[in-house]
């Protein structure tokens, strides 16, 4: 009778889960509906609203993963929603929305650029999702493989915020074209670059790197697109470092004898 009532707790246990659980994934959701809501605008037009959309995903989509941590939330359901919406969010939202802003001007080989921006999105979150089960080195917890999905939708969206900050520049369609087909090869790519969360900073460089955060946030806040764009730049040159550190941290590391 006893181990009969243990069952139904347990079972009862099973069957409720306490709210705060479900935030992490009510967050993501919220980021995916970010990335839906930018393909809207993008039809109306109205293309700023559309590209602050998409970087609000981003931002929703370095929350979600720590909130879950932090409560104590994480889950196997969670982590493939994440993996679906950053799809959506980074992968299909920016190609549409730059392919109604002028890549349909270009026709076929615009469209074409847009499916192989996608795939390679698609292909850089599988790499990630099967990436999780294996063993690393503790130094490669630095690196990701290829840009991470949310940097590439930004980074796919880099014509455009440069429309926006510079009026008398056109992007000839072409030059869109080879943008995107060139970020969406950086994603699939195996090139290391940099894991945001596991750089560590030197004691007597917080300072200045407080002054630095505090300069681009005050940047931000004057000129948005413009500290987007620099944003973006660096990015892309802390790639070169990115593979100079990766190589020279791997001779460092002693190979196993056979």
């Amino acid at each position: 009778m006893r181990h009969e009532q243990d069952r139904r707790r347990r079972r009862l246990r099973k069957s409720e889960q306490p709210i705060s659980r479900l935030f992490p994934n009510m967050v993501t959701i919220a980021g995916l509906c970010c990335g839906l809501s930018a393909i809207r605008f993008a039809m109306t037009p109205r293309w700023e609203i559309a590209v602050a959309f998409i970087i609000a995903a981003a931002l929703i989509d370095g929350m979600d993963g720590r909130l879950a941590r932090m409560l104590g939330a994480t889950s196997v359901f969670g982590a493939q929603l994440d993996s679906l919406s950053d799809f959506v969010c980074f992968g299909v939202s920016p190609a549409l929305v730059m392919y109604m802003w002028t890549l349909h001007d270009i026709k076929g080989f615009g469209w074409a650029a847009v499916l192989f921006f996608s795939v390679c999105t698609a292909l850089r979150l599988a790499r990630f999702n099967t990436g999780l089960f294996e063993e690393k080195q503790p130094w490669e917890k630095q690196f990701f493989t290829g840009v991470p999905s949310p940097a590439g939708g930004i980074l796919c969206l880099l014509p455009l915020m440069i429309s926006f900050q510079f009026d008398n520049i056109t992007i000839p369609p072409f030059v869109v074209a080879i943008h995107l087909l060139v970020v969406g090869t950086l994603m699939s790519s195996r090139i290391p670059t940099f894991a945001g969360k596991h750089i560590r900073i030197k004691h007597d460089w917080i300072p200045m790197f407080m002054l630095t955060a505090t300069a681009l946030l005050v940047l931000f806040i004057i000129e948005p697109w413009l500290s987007l764009i620099v944003i973006s730049v660096v990015y892309l040159v802390s790639i070169l470092f990115s593979v100079q550190r990766h190589r020279r941290l791997s001779r460092q590391t002693p190979t196993e004898p056979a």
